[in-house]
């Protein structure tokens, strides 16, 4: 059985009960009118990170392993904008809104590192492309 600290390392679990989890509080949301467009964002957001990571650990190339783990910080992010319009539209869950909210910041600072360490890493490989303001020459 898998120790908390093995979890916090092996990102296709860490994203996977991230997923479920944010599965498991959206389904004690009341659906409205204002809330069930949100919860669909919601999931298919938070569940997206998991499943691109799964893409991105079974990439054909570097570039394409640093484009879908690009997908998986955009989705990261896309995450925390959903739990923060949970949280306004039904201010009880705010708590557990905030906890989701923080896993989901933790894992879009991962996604950061390891796109600035792949593009880093891209650069070397290919050190005759230059990179002025974020444009490769």
């Amino acid at each position: 059985m898998k120790q908390a600290s093995d979890v916090a390392y092996d990102l296709e679990e860490r994203t996977a009960l991230f997923g479920e989890a944010v599965i498991d509080f959206c389904l004690t949301l009341s659906a409205n009118p204002v809330s069930s467009p949100l919860i669909s964002q919601l999931v298919a957001a938070a569940t997206s990170v998991g499943a691109n990571y799964c893409e991105a650990d079974e990439a054909e190339s570097k570039k394409d392993f640093r484009h879908k783990i690009a997908i998986c910080r955009k989705e990261a992010k896309e995450t925390k904008f959903w739990l923060r319009m949970i949280a306004r539209a039904e201010p009880s869950k705010k708590r557990m809104a905030r906890e989701l909210w923080g896993e989901a910041k933790e894992l879009h600072l991962i996604f950061c590192a390891i796109v600035r360490t792949t593009d880093r890493n891209l650069r070397k490989e290919n050190p005759e492309k230059r990179r002025v303001k974020g444009h490769t020459l």
